[in-house]
């Protein structure tokens, strides 16, 4: 006869044996609260992104029936895919969320920031999303970073503490032990609070189908115009393509992850709903940013190099 600690270590312990994806739901539901408690005035990073959806429906778990007691913060580079800001206009609506909004191209056009040769405005969103954390006094702010996605988010801690500057040192990372967590931080710094740091893409795709969360419809197959540039199928733009020499064709592809138009690139697919989605991420061997994010293979460094400069 099976005893119960040796269910309990197979995974078997009857209804109290969470799974994983409940294991990860209590985790991030505990991170929201620590940080409700703990912190003046936390905000949510939200673009309409996959991962920021799932960090908000987890907030509204965590605090369900009140409100949710943080607002939201979406940097805007002015070259966003219209479908996720439709979402996102349309999410803040409907939970009467307050949304502030860091916008790029306001930076271009007051000649505090200059335009790229290659188009791409991912690498400008640092100065105004830490602008925004000063100009609001923000002292925790919450990201969708996983550990999966790349090697120096690999390196992050749940409570990733900045300096005065929103400036991240991988020396001044403190110990998580038995996911204890501190949030102390001297007045002008602040905290960036990566709640799905333990969930891989696979994870955050079963989970949303277990939950029924919709998402902008660009994550699914569809038919849609686009060129290839660098590997990637990326989608034409006033950003600055296709270039001489590129060709647009329609092709039936989705996208892993969403920002900047000029850095995001479209995966060939057929997957037109989450089981099929799925089914693709489990055989995959390559991560999302890794596929399809021309802005972290400007160099080996590159995501580093901007995290340390105050970028998530």
């Amino acid at each position: 006869m099976t005893t119960t600690a040796e269910a309990a270590r197979e995974g078997t312990a009857g209804p109290y044996a969470l799974s994983h994806l409940d294991a990860l739901e209590s985790e991030a539901v505990h991170i929201f609260r620590e940080v409700a408690g703990e912190f003046e005035r936390p905000v949510i990073l939200f673009s309409g992104g996959k991962d920021s959806i799932l960090m908000l429906h987890l907030a509204l778990k965590a605090f369900a029936p009140a409100a949710v007691p943080f607002s939201l913060l979406h940097v805007d580079t002015g070259h966003n895919f219209p479908e996720v800001l439709d979402y996102r206009d349309r999410t803040v609506e409907r939970h009467g969320l307050r949304l502030h909004v860091a916008s790029v191209q306001d930076y271009i056009d007051r000649g505090v920031l200059r335009e790229r040769p290659d188009g791409t405005r991912n690498p400008l969103q640092t100065l105004p999303l830490t602008a925004k954390i000063q100009a609001e006094k923000f002292d925790a702010v919450f990201g969708g970073g996983r550990r999966d996605e790349e090697k120096a988010r690999a390196k992050e801690r749940v409570f990733s503490l900045r300096d005065e500057f929103s400036q991240w040192d991988p020396r001044r990372q403190r110990p998580e032990l038995w996911n204890l967590y501190n949030g102390r931080h001297a007045p002008g710094e602040h905290v960036r609070v990566f709640p799905l740091s333990n969930w891989t893409e696979l994870d955050v795709w079963q989970y949303i189908a277990r939950e029924g969360i919709e998402l902008p419809q660009i994550y699914y197959a569809h038919e849609r115009e686009v060129f290839a540039r660098s590997g990637m199928w990326l989608t034409a733009g006033e950003w600055g393509g296709p270039k001489d020499g590129e060709t647009v064709e329609k092709r039936r592809v989705r996208y892993r992850t969403v920002g900047d138009m000029s850095c995001t690139g479209a995966v060939d697919s057929d997957a037109d709903d989450i089981e099929k989605v799925i089914a693709e991420i489990a055989v995959t061997r390559l991560t999302e940013r890794g596929a399809t994010r021309a802005d972290d293979k400007m160099s080996e460094a590159a995501m580093e190099d901007r995290k340390r400069e105050g970028y998530f």
